[in-house]
């Protein structure tokens, strides 16, 4: 998954500029699973100050897929059809091992005996870019999103799901949050 990243910023001068244009450099392209891909396009860490000529510090390799409290990520993904997941030569086992290594932080809160439940501490803002997913909450409600629907979610367990035949691509902003319960 190469996306194309332009990050602008502001120059000492007090003018905009780019700062970079360039293929995002961290990307995870599943080996185990066709069309499972993620790009980590960008991250902020808490209390992230602008300053002239110093924006567009990139820290996307540093930092888990997951924000801490007061820490952003921009991201996208591409959802196989889960027909492919589910095919009998797709080696559970080896998926697992590559997610934990290709989305740290991500890959830890997934739940092993409900395959694709997981829960962040994060708000999370969840827009569909192509194709059609099913959002599956926890209990039982599932929600079919389409084309340019967008989910808010509030550290909630939930799953994705794509019964299509065709692989779904999906952009979230994580905004790391404090659970209180």
């Amino acid at each position: 998954m190469k996306i194309r990243r332009v990050v602008a910023g502001t120059g000492a001068d007090g003018k905009a500029k780019v700062i970079m244009d360039g293929v995002a450099p961290r990307r995870a392209e599943f080996t185990s699973v066709p069309d499972h891909a993620a790009a980590l396009l960008w991250s902020t860490v808490a209390d992230e100050v602008l300053s002239r000529g110093g924006n567009g510090v990139d820290r996307t390799e540093a930092v888990t897929f997951v924000p801490k409290v007061g820490e952003s990520r921009l991201m996208i993904a591409t959802f196989p059809p889960d027909s492919v997941m589910m095919r009998a030569d797709v080696d559970a086992a080896a998926f697992g091992a590559e997610f934990a290594r290709l989305l740290p932080g991500l890959a830890e809160a997934f739940e092993p005996d409900h395959p694709g439940m997981h829960t962040t501490d994060s708000i999370d803002y969840d827009i569909v870019l192509e194709g059609e997913i099913t959002l599956e909450l926890d209990d039982g409600k599932e929600v079919l999103l389409r084309r340019h629907d967008v989910v808010v979610q509030h550290g909630n367990r939930h799953a994705w799901r794509n019964r299509s035949d065709r692989p779904a691509i999906m952009l979230f902003v994580l905004l790391g949050a404090r659970r209180t319960s």
